[in-house]
């Protein structure tokens, strides 16, 4: 009888000790293997509004603050200010209620404080009843390369859609990324809630879409800049020097069809012969076409590639990069498009910085990166960035070789208004054509000194209200590329 009262009692004990267990296991499942995916859960409004009422660090650029928390009289004690807005809101991204971009999200747990490295600097907080404070984040950007960039673009008016880069080509430290039409991301890091989401949702449905980085998430045909990766396949390839000589006719009928293709304006560059040197002064279509079909798609593709093309996330910083595209299956009159950065070529402005800095570089070509190093509130330094090489593109000789016709087109070709007096110039242009219903692309990219190489840059004028005729790498794009070089040469 008692044996038979026991066992109903002994099956519930083990069933709540079960339970009991059970509730241990999801206790420790929760706060342990749960906890940074439910601290990052954009739902957890108790969380953001803790972090929002923190004294978050500073983004800086050289001395300047482009990012800061500043004391305020309401319920979140800081509010987020961003002194250079838009100038500088393809870098900072923002820092709003509802999330974040740029860096405010890949330095995220600095800024906020809640990084590792941070543990002593909050124990002390801790201890001392303070409110904890977040790290600095510094960044490699040159105000003077950034300003220079920013101010060109407002040289050029109104409707403006536009980005530039500017790299230390040694090193990959990026000196200048900005990008129009931007936004204020004053207007989204506001206490007010509500406007903060109008202000959003109006960006948002902009046809001009000034919330994306055009530096880094635009990928357009790079047009003529591309003869660059080419000349580099046949100079690696197929032992072309600047001086070999080209097909430099007006026209060239493609294999297997039936398209003639023609240089701008259908004129010959120069003669029937010309060489290599003449034919990138010139930017001929004709030469590079006819270059393209000699190469192979393998040899083309690999040249790409080498450069940075068809590599996914090299720069860590910053996300939402997108991935700079070479076809991968071409026919013969596919691949001379392509030659001549046509076709489906696409790349970022930051991938073209990265041809002209893997040149100057003799032939290496460095990770980009954006954050120098990141500090304690106090300064102590928490992490700085070693340059580290991302490939050989070309050899040290290549490099040379390429230069030397890069210098060529500024002195004496399309390259021209990039000229700054007393300093030797290496550049490319490119004029990149588009549907025919819109205007091409216009492009610059080149580095400086020629042989001293202290910046490389690229720079995209996608649209602006220039006429459709008066449309050129050289005329839109170079004189910006020459102010951001100038700011770094002539500081």
């Amino acid at each position: 009888m008692t044996a038979g009262m026991n066992r109903p009692i002994r099956t519930l004990s083990v069933f709540c000790l079960l339970l009991f267990v059970a509730l241990m296991l999801n206790a420790t499942y929760l706060q342990y293997f749960k906890s940074k995916s439910l601290n990052d859960d954009p739902r957890n409004r108790r969380v953001i509004q803790a972090a929002f009422s923190r004294q978050r660090g500073a983004i800086l650029a050289g001395k300047t603050a482009v990012a800061h928390s500043v004391p305020s009289n309401d319920q979140f004690k800081f509010q987020r200010t961003y002194p250079k807005g838009p100038e500088y809101a393809p870098l900072t991204g923002y820092f709003s209620y509802y999330s974040q971009t740029g860096i405010e999200h890949s330095q995220n747990e600095v800024l906020s404080g809640d990084d590792s490295r941070l543990f002593v600097t909050r124990l002390v907080d801790l201890v001392n009843n303070s409110d904890p404070k977040g790290g600095n984040v510094e960044l490699t950007v040159d105000p003077k390369v950034q300003d220079a960039a920013w101010n060109g673009f407002k040289q050029l008016g109104s409707g403006l859609q536009a980005a530039a880069v500017a790299i230390e080509p040694s090193t990959g430290r990026i000196l200048a990324m900005a990008s129009t039409p931007s936004f204020d991301p004053n207007v989204l890091a506001d206490h007010d809630l509500t406007a903060s989401t109008k202000a959003y949702d109006k960006l948002l449905k902009d046809d001009s879409q000034p919330l994306l980085n055009r530096a880094i998430q635009t990928t357009l045909p790079p047009g003529s800049t591309f003869k660059l990766v080419t000349s580099a396949a046949a100079m690696e390839d197929l032992g072309m020097t600047p001086d070999s000589k080209v097909n430099g006719n007006s026209s060239l009928k493609l294999p297997q069809t039936t398209h003639v293709l023609h240089n701008e304006n259908n004129e010959s560059c120069g003669g029937n012969k010309v060489t290599m040197t003449q034919a990138l002064d010139r930017s001929c279509n004709v030469a590079f076409a006819d270059i393209g079909l000699k190469l192979t798609d393998a040899q083309l593709r690999a040249q790409a590639e080498k450069f940075g093309f068809d590599q996914s996330q090299y720069l860590t910083d910053l996300p939402g990069q997108a991935t700079s595209r070479f076809p991968k299956v071409l026919t013969p009159p596919l691949r001379a498009l392509s030659a001549i950065g046509q076709y489906e070529v696409a790349a970022t402005p930051l991938q073209m910085a990265m041809v002209s800095a893997g040149i100057a570089n003799h032939g290496v070509v460095m990770k980009p990166y954006v954050v120098d190093r990141v500090t304690s509130a106090d300064l102590d330094v928490l992490d700085q960035t070693k340059p580290s090489e991302l490939s050989t593109a070309v050899s040290a000789k290549t490099a040379g070789m390429l230069t030397e016709m890069m210098t060529s087109v500024v002195d004496q070709g399309t390259g021209t208004p990039a000229k700054i007096p007393g300093v030797k110039v290496a550049g490319k242009t490119g004029t990149a054509q588009s549907t025919a219903e819109r205007p091409p692309y216009a492009w610059f990219t080149g580095f400086a000194p020629a042989d001293n190489p202290k910046v490389a840059v690229a720079v995209l004028v996608q649209s602006s209200n220039t006429d459709r005729s008066e449309i050129a790498g050289g005329a839109l794009a170079g004189p910006i590329a020459k102010a951001m070089m100038e700011a770094v040469i002539n500081p």
